[in-house]
């Protein structure tokens, strides 16, 4: 991951999944990803909804575009069993000849429990419990798993041939009891609506500590941040504020915007000049981000998202 632009990714959402006039999703991911590979930006996100699926959608736009690695941000863990997201992530990583990376987060029970109609489990054991199971699985380790959460026995050989190197797993956790899991158990984290300071001082160490005590590697941070290059600051946040009301009402984001100091999610955006959003973005590395994710790049038009995937390369 040190080819230009790799510290720099960008997310690609629902809004462009609902274009007015599209014919076909998976056509126009594919053009999203040529236009983010031709600015020199080297990774490409995709949230999962209830539309198309996302690891399904990264291995063919991974592979469509060999420049870009790919990833999801993120997949939720419930109800998917970790057999399934396994075996999705495994032939993500064939299709991409390496270039995938898991991401994975419980979810908002608010939303999930009445979309599926299935009782939602008990959060932070669910979160250790699911990591445990899915981590021998992308490792290659069939051994069944018990837990309380979750049970998983599978039944004859789960490998995948190609799926090497083993598929990195990040988390979409923000809450130091996730942070400790994420860090014991898996490869790193991907905050949203985090800012700078909430990442320096409580995302950053915790994690950091978690996999240190545990013996793993540094891990990987990679933070999601709205922003644009836009010459109307004012009408961005606009459409920013319509697209991130959802969030405002999620305990979960609510906490981390109060702990910025902000009130809304919008109040994240980083909008204006070249020069205003790349110091708003490099502050995100300076906190200890290993990566940034910019979001909400296809709400604008093609000079706006080409202007803002330009400034990777300097980043």
């Amino acid at each position: 991951m040190e080819a230009a632009g790799t510290r720099v990714g960008v997310f690609l959402g629902g809004t462009f999944a609902q274009e007015p006039g599209m014919t076909n999703l998976v056509d126009r991911a594919v053009e999203l990803a040529h236009e983010v590979a031709d600015a020199g930006v080297r990774t490409v996100w995709f949230g999962q909804a209830a539309d198309y699926d996302a690891p399904q959608l990264a291995a063919l736009v991974g592979r469509a575009e060999p420049r870009v690695h790919v990833g999801t941000a993120v997949v939720p863990m419930y109800p998917r069993h970790p057999l399934l997201l396994a075996s999705a992530a495994k032939t993500a990583q064939a299709a991409t000849a390496g270039r995938f990376r898991l991401g994975v987060g419980l979810g908002a029970r608010t939303v999930l429990q009445p979309q599926f109609g299935l009782a939602y489990p008990s959060q932070i054991q669910h979160l250790r419990e699911y990591l445990t199971a899915l981590r021998p699985l992308l490792d290659g380790d069939d051994t069944a798993f018990e837990g309380e959460t979750l049970a998983s026995r599978p039944v004859g050989s789960t490998a995948v041939a190609g799926a090497s190197p083993t598929v990195p797993v990040l988390v979409a956790a923000m809450g130091p009891r996730a942070l400790a899991a994420a860090g014991e158990l898996a490869e790193g984290t991907i905050p949203f609506l985090a800012g700078p300071r909430t990442l320096a001082e409580q995302i950053v160490p915790a994690i950091t500590e978690a996999a240190a005590a545990a013996g793993r590697p540094a891990p990987q941070i990679v933070a999601g941040v709205p922003a644009v290059v836009t010459d109307d600051a004012a009408a961005a946040r606009d459409r920013v504020s319509a697209a991130l009301g959802f969030y405002d009402s999620i305990p979960s984001y609510r906490k981390v915007i109060a702990a910025e100091g902000l009130s809304s999610a919008a109040d994240l955006l980083i909008a204006g000049d070249e020069d205003i959003v790349a110091a708003g973005l490099r502050r995100y590395l300076d906190a200890g981000a290993t990566e940034v994710m910019i979001t909400h790049t296809d709400l604008f038009d093609t000079e706006d998202r080409t202007r803002t995937w330009a400034i990777a390369q300097p980043l």
